[in-house]
């Protein structure tokens, strides 16, 4: 009996990962198709080297879509397979040799914690450095460079120091109306202000030009240095202002933890989406395991309709939770609504639709 549930595991298992690779290759060749076929023009019209289409963008668009859409791919094969298993009487044969519905759940779980672990580190380490590639073969040959600049920047570079930029400009590292202020308990100190501020990349310091520095030497005296240009270094750099909106996907699991516990630190008030992005790339494995409560729960069933129903099914829902996904996280971006709640309540709603569908299943 051992040795039977053992190959029952396996096979299962080799039913979910082989279907859930299918899935992608099948639906990732449809999109690659339809991609070339709107991009076409813009590759011709740019004169886009074929071997960087296929290497710096397809190479690396392929694995980017196909984590994007985890959720997705994991409900069809769960839903198809287990749907298929149904139809083939052998749900009915295994649940009536004394296999327990929760003990079938065991190799569905175990799949999708290997989809899941799969999943997060692809996302999370993998393709991040890919992105940066695919990234600047979009800006270069899909989309024109524009930088309106961010405005009114203000945080605080360390205790005590903090500094203003009127606008800055992403992609030339160049910044206006500029001033750091230097304080000591509540008592300004200093005071720089300069018309132009710019970052030198080479030797990783900050130009200035038409400064002013204001020294407070006591409540009576203030010395006034001016100047046309000097270098100066500030505990800041260019991405501390980076304003396109998809920077944060070429950084790295760890390398985005940092970059949100330096920016909150700073006081910088522009990082929601990058806390959004953190934990987007933990919520979005897990849900493997909530969606295929589901399409096990839904699937396992013979109704009328046959597989098409369960697919058709399928597809709303899985459409249905990325929608949710995509409209809880707009409303955090432009709302006041938790990042924590809004990434993870796609997640909690469906998980209450998996358990209902668990306990109403066929035993």
């Amino acid at each position: 009996m051992k040795g039977a549930i053992q190959r029952l595991d396996r096979y299962i298992i080799r039913k979910f990962l082989g279907t859930y690779f299918f899935a992608i290759l099948l639906i990732i060749s449809i999109a690659v198709v339809f991609d070339v076929t709107e991009k076409i023009d813009n590759f011709l019209e740019k004169g886009a080297p074929a071997s960087a289409i296929i290497f710096d963008y397809y190479f690396n668009f392929v694995p980017y879509f196909a984590n994007l859409f985890t959720p997705l791919f994991v409900f069809i094969a769960v839903i198809f397979f287990t749907s298929k298993m149904a139809y083939d009487t052998e749900i009915i044969a295994i649940l009536s040799s004394g296999v327990s519905f929760r003990r079938l759940m065991f190799p569905y779980f175990v799949s999708a914690l290997i989809v899941a672990v799969f999943s997060f580190y692809l996302g999370g380490y993998v393709i991040p450095p890919s992105n940066q590639t695919r990234l600047e073969f979009e800006a270069l040959y899909l989309h024109k460079k524009k930088d309106s600049g961010l405005r009114d920047i203000h945080f605080q570079l360390e205790p005590g120091l903090f500094v203003y930029m009127g606008r800055f400009y992403g992609y030339s590292n160049k910044g206006s109306n500029f001033s750091a202020e230097k304080f000591e308990g509540t008592q300004l100190k200093s005071k720089l202000v300069a018309k132009n501020i710019k970052y030198n990349e080479e030797e990783k310091k900050w130009e200035l030009t038409n400064y002013i520095i204001r020294d407070f030497i006591d409540d009576n005296r203030i010395e006034i240095t001016e100047g046309s240009r000097m270098d100066t270094v500030f505990n800041m750099t260019p991405s501390d202002f980076k304003s396109e909106h998809n920077w944060f996907e070429t950084m790295t699991f760890s390398e985005l933890h940092d970059y949100i516990e330096v920016q909150t630190q700073k006081g910088v008030g522009s990082i929601k989406p990058y806390v959004i992005e953190y934990y987007k790339r933990v919520a979005n494995p897990f849900s493997a395991f909530i969606l295929t409560l589901i399409g096990v729960s839904l699937a396992s069933r013979k109704v009328r309709g046959g597989i098409g129903l369960h697919i058709g099914v399928g597809l709303a829902l899985s459409f249905g939770y990325i929608l949710f996904m995509t409209v809880s996280t707009t409303f955090a971006i432009n709302g006041n609504m938790n990042a924590l709640v809004a990434v993870w309540l796609p997640n909690l709603v469906f998980a209450v639709i998996g358990v209902y569908l668990y306990f109403k299943a066929p035993k």
